[in-house]
């Protein structure tokens, strides 16, 4: 399973592509994840479906520092073999 995530919130500046990678990481999770310019976190993660849903639910918390406004969830493709933290776009 592929999903594009689009992260809004306090989501920058507070550690949360290195969580978010840590958490991808132990899911077994592969993609990617990277900072945008205008404030949101923009991530694409292939995995099981329910390391994908697992994923999907942390991204809505995200870690202790972050504060989440919402989390929009669309289709993407995948093919990837490991899970990298990109620089900002």
């Amino acid at each position: 399973m592929v999903k594009h995530l689009s992260i809004h919130g306090n989501v920058q500046g507070v550690g949360f592509r290195y969580h978010f990678g840590e958490q991808a990481q132990s899911l077994g999770i592969t993609g990617w994840v990277r900072n945008r310019r205008g404030g949101s976190v923009e991530a694409t993660i292939e995995g099981t479906p329910e390391a994908v849903e697992a994923m999907v639910a942390w991204a809505r918390i995200g870690p202790a520092s972050a504060r989440v406004e919402r989390v929009e969830i669309g289709e993407a493709s995948g093919g990837f073999t490991r899970f990298e933290l990109r620089p900002t776009e």
